[in-house]
């Protein structure tokens, strides 16, 4: 339901937002600064500060009608954009060095910021309701037919009374009041007139596949009346398995998987993440890191740094994924899985590869795009046409790109695999975050990784 309440709401709370990032970052400077005038430093550091929000808030979805319909919503968006702006910042400060802006102005700017925004949602609360009495947002709606679907239905609309006003049913029935002509019966026709003189704006028909051929009935009868019949599909005894509807044109398309990767601007999310974050681990970690591992590899064993192996991707693409080589050269890389105490691995290479140092190299397949920082672990091409033969929804997982780690990794599902039950429990995982993604399952996932590393793993070997 689109209203002028809800954009009225989005726009207030943008522009309020702007003028607190603004506010708060001038009187940090006048507060600890005798200074009146901005220098070119903070002047730059205040364009940079709202263009980071602007960036986080985007990114955060935080000005979305989904988002200010629940003051939840709105208060977990503000948070992930309040420290998405604190990350951003503190990089932007870190590359640029020279722009020197003092640690007691960032901690009383971002004090401020959180006091600001905190008290301007609750006042956003008090205000929301006000706009809701003056607008009279919730639209009054009522179900025709008394059905699962029905019911259903009337649920929903009771658990959305600021957007909804349920106006109950208006015929008690389970199907449709459909005579034997094809024409509606007489009191179902008073009932939609009761509706409508009553103020009712919208009534909302379920609709087995057996009944589609009735919407034309309704929905004239309903038009004559001035009310919007909005008709419900219910397949839910023709799909047992969730399902969602969407549209392509003119053509309606049922998804039986829910997949939040296959929306464009869910995957540029992602790659962006991917690439600010692998080029930090680049040039901050592996810059230094890698010419100390490459020395004590080569020293162990004669041999590449590198090792580089042919895995499955996205789309089942096959690509070249790098790792530091942690075992002697030898030809049953491709055809055997790493085991505990295997002779193979070096003294270096048991130590990265406990660590999961080994990994580190995949950063450049991520900034390449063969892969993502998080995802489901790659696997050898002879397992996946193993694994594909004899596990369900073994394929799913390269609907995505491969990942340096993953839901299953860090739920303890890595390492060698022998048993075909913990290889299903390890698709288990990765369909789930599929299915579940969030750039913030994202970062927990990463962070819960590097305590992993620190910890040590058990079935890193």
């Amino acid at each position: 339901m689109k209203t002028r309440y809800l954009y009225l709401l989005i726009f207030i709370l943008a522009i309020s937002d702007l003028l607190i990032v603004n506010s708060v970052y001038l009187l940090g400077f006048y507060y600890l600064s005798s200074n009146l005038e901005l220098n070119e430093i903070y002047l730059d550091g205040l364009i940079v500060s709202n263009l980071i929000w602007m960036v986080a808030s985007f990114f955060c979805k935080l000005y979305t009608e989904k988002t200010v319909r629940r003051i939840d919503f709105i208060y977990s968006a503000t948070l992930r954009s309040y420290l998405l702006h604190f990350a951003l910042y503190a990089c932007y400060i870190a590359l640029f060095k020279e722009k020197a802006i003092s640690r007691e102005f960032l901690l009383t700017m971002y004090i401020g910021m959180a006091l600001c925004l905190f008290v301007s949602r609750l006042f956003g609360t008090f205000f929301e309701a006000k706009l809701l009495r003056h607008f009279k947002a919730s639209k009054p709606v009522a179900v025709l037919g008394m059905n699962k679907m029905g019911l259903r239905l009337a649920a929903f609309f009771e658990q959305k009374k600021n957007e909804y006003s349920f106006s109950g049913f208006l015929d008690d029935h389970q199907e449709l009041s459909i005579g034997e002509d094809g024409r509606l019966l007489p009191v179902v026709c008073q009932q939609i007139e009761v509706a409508a003189k009553s103020g009712i704006q919208e009534v909302y028909v379920p609709l087995t596949p057996e009944n589609m051929a009735n919407a034309n009935v309704l929905l004239r009868e309903g038009e004559r009346q001035c009310v919007r019949m909005k008709f419900v599909p219910d397949l839910s005894g023709t799909l047992v398995t969730p399902f969602r509807l969407s549209y392509m044109e003119e053509f309606p398309v049922i998804s039986m998987r829910h997949d939040p990767l296959e929306e464009i601007e869910n995957r540029f999310k992602k790659r962006v993440f991917d690439i600010i974050f692998s080029s930090l681990v680049i040039v901050f970690v592996l810059s230094w890191l890698y010419p100390i591992i490459g020395l004590i590899i080569k020293i162990q064993s004669p041999g590449p740094i590198l090792f580089k192996q042919k895995r499955d991707g996205r789309n089942n693409q096959t690509f070249y994924c790098y790792k530091f080589r942690s075992m002697k050269v030898n030809n049953e890389s491709d055809t055997r899985q790493a085991t505990k105490d295997d002779d193979r691995i070096t003294p270096i290479g048991r130590f990265i590869r406990r660590t999961s140092l080994d990994e580190l190299p995949q950063f450049f397949n991520v900034l390449l795009g063969d892969m993502s920082v998080v995802g489901p672990r790659p696997h050898i091409l002879s397992m996946t046409e193993q694994y594909r033969q004899i596990i369900d929804q073994y394929m799913v997982r390269h609907f995505l790109k491969s990942g340096i780690t993953g839901w299953a990794q860090v739920n303890g599902f890595r390492g060698e695999t022998k048993d075909p039950d913990l290889m299903r429990k390890r698709v288990e995982y990765d369909v789930w975050y599929l299915e579940n993604w969030s750039i913030w399952l994202d970062v927990r996932i990463i962070l819960q990784t590097v305590i992993n590393m620190i910890k040590g793993e058990e079935n890193a070997y």
